[in-house]
């Protein structure tokens, strides 16, 4: 657990030294809500017994069954598009209908996986600590899932505890929530997280140019880097979309595109009153007569096409229309 940034392990600490049997853990994507929820599950099942007020050992054979996502008294609650992501086995019967192509796997948790869920936590445990259970992203259940969820949630077995982790609190059912401990993920300040952004590759300029671009997310960052940003193909991005340079992101998802076109528009409109900008630095913002309606009315259309950025569509036409939108406005006179 060494490689934990130390606000996520500060977190586990707090929550670990608490009492309580289901924790939901709540804030804006990119702070962790997933490693912190990690982080707990681990501490609970580790055989240390320091666990539960130093966190998890990292070196017994516990601690290595989750890392090897092998655990028999941990089930990992997640659409199966995450769970491939983040390396995660899938069931038998779901693992067989995917490869034979029978359908896709899901991006929300399915009714089965939940069953399967329920059924787990109501088995004695296999290893003696207790059995866990992680949900994440937790608005990724549906009405019918987290329904079936809610009565395990108010009457739990005795040693099965639950961690939710969303980044959408406000999707999940009041019934849900209310029968969770609310933990709200804390901000790292931003010297703390630019020092640990370094240990995970990142030079000096880069963590705090990106970690500006993310809003103050860390997690935001690397998943950037993940995707080829840095500092400076961020500081050339609004430039590149005054020009409407559709290749300069030919390689981004549209949903990245999106997102980084609603972040140079907010900057834009920060520039009208004069506010403090939050994702680019002055410098890297052109001068341009757009009037605050016309960035509003933007803003709108680009919010409209961000539900709708994992369709199908032919990703070229899609970004050479977001690009010639963004030239057009950017280039627009009051």
């Amino acid at each position: 657990m060494s490689n934990m940034a130390p606000w996520i392990h500060q977190q586990s600490l707090h929550l670990l030294s608490q009492q309580g049997h289901a924790w939901l853990l709540q804030g804006p994507s990119g702070l962790g809500q997933y490693d912190l929820a990690n982080a707990l599950v681990t501490a609970w099942l580790c055989e240390s017994p320091t666990a539960l007020t130093q966190g998890a050992c990292g070196q017994c054979a516990s601690c290595h069954a989750v890392t090897v996502h092998t655990h028999a008294d941990l089930f990992v609650l997640m659409p199966e598009t995450v769970l491939l992501a983040l390396g995660w086995p899938l069931s038998e019967k779901a693992q067989a209908e995917i490869d034979n192509k029978s359908r896709k796997p899901s991006k929300e948790i399915r009714i089965d996986a939940m069953r399967d869920a329920i059924e787990f936590s109501q088995r004695t445990n296999a290893r003696g600590r207790g059995k866990a259970v992680l949900v994440f992203p937790a608005e990724r259940m549906n009405h019918v899932t987290a329904n079936a969820l809610l009565k395990t949630l108010e009457e739990p077995p005795g040693d099965v505890k639950f961690v939710l982790a969303t980044e959408a609190a406000h999707q999940l059912l009041p019934t849900i929530r209310s029968r969770c401990l609310i933990h709200t993920m804390v901000w790292p300040k931003s010297d703390e997280a630019e020092t640990w952004l370094t240990t995970q590759g990142l030079g000096t300029e880069d963590a705090a140019a990106l970690l500006k671009s993310a809003g103050g997310r860390p997690d935001e960052v690397l998943r950037q880097k993940a995707l080829g940003q840095s500092m400076k193909w961020w500081s050339q991005f609004p430039r590149a979309m005054l020009a409407g340079d559709a290749s300069y992101c030919s390689d981004l998802p549209a949903s990245e595109v999106i997102d980084a076109l609603q972040k140079l528009c907010h900057d834009l409109m920060m520039v009208q009153t004069s506010s403090t900008l939050r994702f680019f630095n002055a410098s890297d913002l052109p001068a341009v007569k757009t009037s605050a309606p016309q960035l509003s009315a933007w803003f709108k259309r680009l919010s409209q096409a961000a539900r709708s950025s994992e369709h199908p569509f032919n990703l070229g036409l899609m970004l050479e229309a977001l690009c010639t939108e963004a030239r057009e406005v950017m280039n627009a006179s009051t």
